[in-house]
């Protein structure tokens, strides 16, 4: 009776084995190729799956868990990212430097991962350090530190032809970090403070010129201004003179027109006095006369009068006019 119980406690047990190890539970994104008697017989999709114990067996890879080499049966779909280590590379002029390198790959065909490569990580990370080696060995130092885009689109582009064999999509590369040798990083601090020196000076003289052209132009300027309000200031006095001129022109024309107007009412008054038998030009003629021999009596440098000959008439008006204020 125990024997019996024993028996079937066995194979119970060994009906539980067998159910554990048929059925194959796959998670999201992973996957794992199956083997039958040492041959590639199928690759488990997620969920759950039937294997055959004992014949059927999962095939172990290389993978990298924490910096560090593992054997698992399960692949991982997801895009993954190596780090690796820094690694010496030289440039075109001979300057060693450090750089590291991310790396995010993604698996596309578990098989040719599997059957296609050895060891998968390990073959990546050579594959990317002596890509990257002759990549940094065609650039100088000034263009490894300022072409990463284009280093890392060549990088990309070279890994992922070489690597689609394996059954591996590279999605990016990444240089992380670039290190020069100290005495290259010196060298470049002293370039980099001779160009901000550089660009200091030049900025501080082109200051000293802009200021010079412009008091220069101010000065210019205000000349101009100076000038031109000397032009108009003459032009307006010369206006005014001009204006002045005519004014005064003007009021000395009226003023003879008044006058003459003023020495044709005398006269007319006059030739009214003296009536038709006299004229009255002599009269006229006769008082401008004694007018001017008044001012000549009165100078003081001489005292002798020269008479024309034609005065005796001017005396005969004279004597006219003396005749004339007798009658009256």
């Amino acid at each position: 009776m125990v024997t019996t119980y024993v028996i079937i406690i066995v194979i119970v047990l060994l009906v539980l084995l067998f159910i554990k190890k048929a059925v194959v539970i796959i998670p999201q994104s992973e996957t794992r190729i199956v083997e039958r008697l040492g041959k590639y017989y199928s690759t488990l999709q997620p969920g759950i799956n039937v294997i055959i114990p004992f014949i059927d067996k999962p095939k172990s890879v290389i993978t990298i868990v924490r910096g560090r080499y593992v054997y698992s049966d399960c692949i991982d779909l997801r895009e993954q990212v190596y780090d690796f280590a820094k690694q010496n590379v030289i440039t075109k002029d001979n300057i060693q430097m450090q750089i590291n390198a991310l790396l995010y790959f993604q698996i596309v065909d578990p098989f040719k991962s599997v059957y296609e490569i050895n060891n998968l990580p390990n073959a990546i990370e050579k594959l990317t350090q002596t890509t990257l080696r002759n990549i940094i060995g065609e650039l100088e130092l000034d263009q490894t530190l300022t072409s990463r885009d284009t280093i890392n689109a060549k990088l990309r582009i070279v890994l992922d032809d070489a690597t689609n064999k394996w059954g591996i999509k590279v999605n990016r590369v990444e240089l992380q970090d670039i290190t020069p040798p100290e005495s290259v990083l010196t060298a470049m601090e002293k370039q980099m403070q001779a160009e901000r020196n550089k660009r200091a000076t030049i900025l501080t003289s082109e200051g000293q010129k802009q200021a010079v052209i412009l008091q220069s132009e101010a000065e210019k300027t205000s000349a101009i201004n100076v000038a031109e309000a000397s032009k108009q200031a003459a032009i307006l006095q010369a206006e005014a003179q001009k204006q002045s001129a005519i004014l005064r022109a003007e009021g000395e024309a009226e003023a003879r027109v008044r006058k003459a107007e003023a020495e044709g009412v005398a006269i007319e008054k006059i030739a009214a006095a003296v009536g038709k038998s006299s004229n009255p030009a002599n009269y006229l003629l006769a008082q401008k006369y004694i007018q001017m021999l008044q001012e000549l009596a009165s100078g003081d440098k001489t005292k002798t009068v020269y008479l024309p000959y034609e005065a005796t008439n001017l005396l005969g008006s004279i004597g006219g006019i003396k005749e004339l204020f007798k009658a009256e």
